[in-house]
């Protein structure tokens, strides 16, 4: 029984050697096996720190294609029958040749993670004797298929990253339980930063923390937060670029620009806050259209026009018929039926940069349906505000009249 052991591990050896960089990068290049050999070793420990080599072994042609995106040439290149080619070819390919079984010894396992991950099963594999990054990566996909047990997912996740241990795979597991918004959150993504602050290519992973980290501190209620949460929407946007990963470039455009909207202005200089704001939103807007993203799309018109109106400009009242045109857009998908209450908040914000811009009787109509679906609704703060704003119109309309020709 001894000997048999020792031939496996011997043969297991030979496949890859632990521990192996499984889970950082994305798929499929984050579930290639690096073979063993020491032409491979520098390009095993280099993504194992989550850097990619600076000089490819021959041996890792496929990962180099794989990470550059040419499956087909990633594919082309794994032209050998060994268990970990074989396997390789089959996370490239899964409907090609059959994978490896039992030859691939205690990397068996990935096998029916890769199935999991690519969504060609419903279920992800059992643990067993898995151990270090190995069991990591699975405990991971059983976190993600309990996802709606957020207790369940975030302790799977915690067992996962102490598995992966004080790595760029760990930092990622930490900071993807503290995105269920465990009670620590906070805690958990700084110190998940901490662990990838040497992971130079895992740049978009990076960013997502930081997005994280920053939307954790983003309480209004507390401005000492929001004056943390700052430095972090910047990092993600010094990470990637727009054509990267366009969704979060442009989530942290937005929720940058959001942060400064919201943090009192309390010396002159802090309203240079807006303009970067403004630019931020306009950012943003690239991403997140009508046709694609309508609730984010919404949201970012919305805070343009509103900045529009505040932010001091020697061209004021173009930014004032910009608002409006913003304003009337978010109108069109925001109904009495579906969202009222947001309906009115718009018209209320459309009718006052009418008021400014000297069209009263167009800012009457809009404040008169605002004030009638905030008294509705019963929302009476808000009623009184647009009350204070009609009152404001009509002594400007009386000043108007009375200034000579």
């Amino acid at each position: 029984m001894a000997e048999t052991t020792e031939t496996t591990i011997a043969v297991t050896t030979l496949l890859a050697v632990r521990p192996q960089p499984l889970g950082a990068f994305p798929l499929p290049a984050g579930y290639l096996l690096v073979p063993a050999g020491e032409d491979t070793e520098d390009a095993r420990l280099a993504l194992l720190a989550g850097r990619v080599p600076d000089v490819w072994p021959a041996r890792c042609r496929a990962h180099e294609l794989a990470m550059a995106g040419d499956r087909d040439g990633a594919l082309a290149a794994l032209d050998g029958s060994d268990p970990v080619t074989r396997y390789n070819r089959f996370v490239l390919d899964p409907d090609g040749t059959g994978p490896p079984g039992a030859e691939l010894g205690e990397f068996a396992p990935l096998v029916d993670l890769v199935s999991f991950v690519l969504g060609r099963s419903d279920a992800p594999p059992e643990r067993g004797a898995a151990d270090g990054e190995l069991a990591a990566v699975i405990l991971a996909a059983q976190a993600a298929a309990v996802l709606a047990e957020r207790d369940r997912a975030v302790a799977l996740l915690d067992e996962a990253a102490a598995h992966a241990g004080d790595s760029p795979l760990g930092g990622l597991l930490l900071g993807a339980s503290a995105q269920l918004e465990p009670p620590d959150a906070v805690a958990r993504l700084e110190r998940a930063l901490r662990l990838l602050a040497g992971a130079e290519d895992l740049r978009t992973g990076r960013a997502e923390l930081h997005l994280a980290l920053a939307g954790a501190l983003h309480d209004p209620a507390h401005p000492q937060f929001l004056v943390r949460a700052i430095p972090h929407y910047h990092s993600a946007l010094q990470l990637v670029l727009s054509s990267e990963a366009p969704e979060l470039w442009a989530s942290a455009h937005a929720d940058l620009a959001a942060a400064y909207l919201t943090m009192p202005m309390t010396e002159a200089s802090d309203q240079l806050r807006l303009g970067v704001a403004v630019q931020s939103l306009r950012n943003a807007l690239k991403v997140f259209t009508r046709e694609d993203h309508p609730e984010r799309w919404a949201s970012t018109q919305l805070n343009l026009a509103n900045s529009l109106v505040y932010t001091p400009s020697t061209h004021q009242a173009d930014n004032l018929v910009e608002a409006v045109e913003l304003y009337e857009a978010v109108l069109e998908v925001r109904d009495r039926t579906t969202d009222p209450l947001g309906r009115a908040r718009v018209l209320a914000n459309q009718g006052n940069a009418l008021a400014h811009l000297g069209m009263f009787d167009p800012a009457k109509a809009k404040l008169y349906e605002a004030r009638f679906l905030f008294e509705e609704f019963g929302d009476h703060d808000s009623m009184r505000a647009v009350r204070g704003v009609l009152d404001e119109v009509a002594r400007s309309r009386t000043l108007a009249k009375e200034e000579p020709a």
